[in-house]
């Protein structure tokens, strides 16, 4: 079963929200910077009678190295965050989640619990072939949780019962088991009663579309239609005025007469 090492405190600080990096980093660059040569001044400590002024000046290169990690490892967190936005929000169907390794489906899985309000912790302690993947925390709640990208063959009763296991040991309130495929009879009659839940494949995708931000959609401009042209009223040959319909009263035809009949008695 392949391990991964115990982390460090970047990556530590790496996996905690990008707000969180750049407060340690200004914490610490004043602790060591400003507080600490303070401290130790007021209290006669040797190193400060030693150096003197010169102690802030020394711990000043400390401060900045401690201020530069703490910033890099919040813009890693924050690179990371977005990476696995993207993931989740680009997951459509069975064949997408089998796709990529079996750490960006662990990074799939952790955003989907993520965004169903859970405190995803990644442990470090999974592996390809299996461990414990996730730590999830919600409401004082400990869940377990164990990914499985298997794209072939079902989780057997053997995988639970490793987890009902590690349940026990690790003193957690639950365990969740997260497949693509299914599980197998054997593996569901063992956990039925437990608190172990298993998810499949097609219950994962039910939770990620249920968390999934809607795609963009993009609103064309709707153009107003020209307005129609205004037809020009026909003017009185005579003086300009707009002319009128009029009935000639003899032979009852309709024509076009100035409007300033009957001072102007010109037609079009």
């Amino acid at each position: 079963m392949a391990r991964r090492g115990k982390k460090n405190g970047f990556e530590v600080l790496a996996e905690l929200p990008w707000p969180a990096g750049i407060v340690a980093g200004v914490v610490g660059f004043i602790a060591i910077h400003h507080v600490l040569p303070w401290w130790l001044t007021k209290h006669n400590g040797p190193l400060a009678v030693g150096l003197g002024a010169q102690l802030g000046n020394i711990l000043a290169p400390l401060a900045w190295l401690l201020l530069g990690l703490c910033w890099m490892a919040a813009l890693a967190s924050f690179l990371g965050s977005r990476r696995r936005r993207r993931l989740l929000d680009t997951r459509d169907s069975l064949e997408s989640l089998a796709s990529g390794s079996w750490a960006q489906f662990e990074q799939l899985v952790g955003e989907a619990f993520r965004r169903h309000g859970y405190t995803v912790e990644e442990t470090g302690l999974g592996g390809p072939d299996g461990g414990i993947d996730l730590i999830l925390r919600k409401q004082g709640q400990k869940v377990l949780v164990q990914c499985k990208q298997w794209r072939s063959r079902q989780i057997g009763v053997s995988v639970v019962r490793e987890m009902a296991g590690l349940l026990a040991h690790h003193r957690a309130d639950a365990v969740k088991i997260v497949c693509i495929g299914t599980f197998t009879r054997d593996a569901e009659a063992f956990a039925a009663g437990k608190p172990i839940e298993l998810i499949g494949g097609e219950e994962l995708l039910g939770m990620i579309r249920a968390v999934q931000k809607p795609a963009a959609i993009r609103v064309e401009p709707q153009l107003e239609p020209a307005p129609c042209p205004t037809p020009q009223a026909a003017a009185c040959r005579r003086c300009g005025s707009v002319l009128v319909l009029r009935t000639n009263r003899r032979t009852g035809e309709q024509f076009q007469g100035c409007g300033r009949f009957p001072h102007c008695r010109g037609k079009a």
